[in-house]
Order: C-alpha cells, then structure tokens, then sequence
C-alpha cells in the first residue's frame, strides 16, 4: 500500500503532514495510524522506508516502536522538545512548529535513494521552449536582483505567483 506511514494520536494533524507531502508530489502511497500497535502491525505486512511520528503515540513511545523496528526504516520524530536527543541514527528530529518545506527536506533525505530511480523513469517530463526558458530566467533574475532572493526562492516564487492566478 504504501512506503511512508504517519503515526500520530490526532487524525487532523497526520492529514495535514500526508497533504503536504502530496502536494509536494514527493510520494502517493501514505498510510496514516493513530498507535504505535497499529503501525507495527503495517510495517510488518507492507515495504515501509520511514516513519513519521510524534514522541507519543498513545499505547507507545517513539523509543519502543523504534526498538521493534527494524533498523532498515527510519523515523521522522515531530517533537517540540529541543534537548531531546534521538538514541539512534535511523531517527531524525524535526522542531514543531515547522515549515513544509523543513518537512519535504527531511523526507527527502529519509528515503531510499532507489525510490527516486523509480520517480525519474515514471514521471513525466515538462519541456520549455528555449523563449519560455530565456523568460523564466529573466524573471528569475529580476526576482533574485530586487528581493535577494536566491535562484530556488525566485522559482518557487514564480510557481506559487502562477497557481495563485
């Protein structure tokens, strides 16, 4: 079903992570569960690659669901508590609060390298014109002069101006 799982006592705060992860069009397949017995119980049936979770999970903390794990899946830790040190190196913190992007970067980084093998072949390609490509980045520099904005910044920018239109 799916190689991402959320783990998270609160169904809300799991949806809004599965849609910002889907919107970034960084996977399709997210499996929410709202205890760490249920999440056990999904990685044992399915190919899981990470794990998102808060410290508390309800029946369970992130400490003992990353013991009955295998070391194979990582874990994204979504915790407020700063001095909190993970205890193994298949777990990555993330602050609360935190920006999506903070979100898809550690995502990022958490998944197979395999995965995005698969991704280049399946997805399709946007090819430019080189007068809309010229354009694009003649705006981009306008952006990047006026606003010191960097070169990620000034595109995304554009893209975020363009669907807001």
């Amino acid at each position: 079903m799916g190689d991402i799982v959320i783990a998270m006592p609160k169904h809300e705060d799991a949806n809004r992570i599965r849609d910002a992860i889907k919107r970034s069009g960084l996977w399709e397949e997210i499996v929410i569960c709202s205890s760490g017995a249920e999440t056990l119980r999904i990685i044992e049936n399915q190919d899981v690659s990470l794990v998102i979770c808060m410290k508390s999970l309800g029946d369970m903390r992130y400490e003992e669901l990353a013991n009955y794990i295998s070391s194979r899946v990582n874990i994204l830790l979504l915790t407020k508590d700063a001095t909190l040190a993970p205890f193994s190196s298949s777990i990555v913190k993330l602050l609360i609060p935190f920006r999506p992007s903070d979100l898809i970067a550690s995502v990022k980084t958490l998944l197979p390298s395999s995965y995005y093998e698969r991704r280049k072949n399946t997805k399709p390609k946007q090819n430019r014109s080189p007068e809309e490509k010229k354009i694009l980045d003649k705006a981009k520099g306008i952006l990047m002069e006026r606003n010191l904005m960097t070169e990620p910044e000034a595109f995304r920018y554009i893209q975020k101006s363009s669907m807001d239109a």
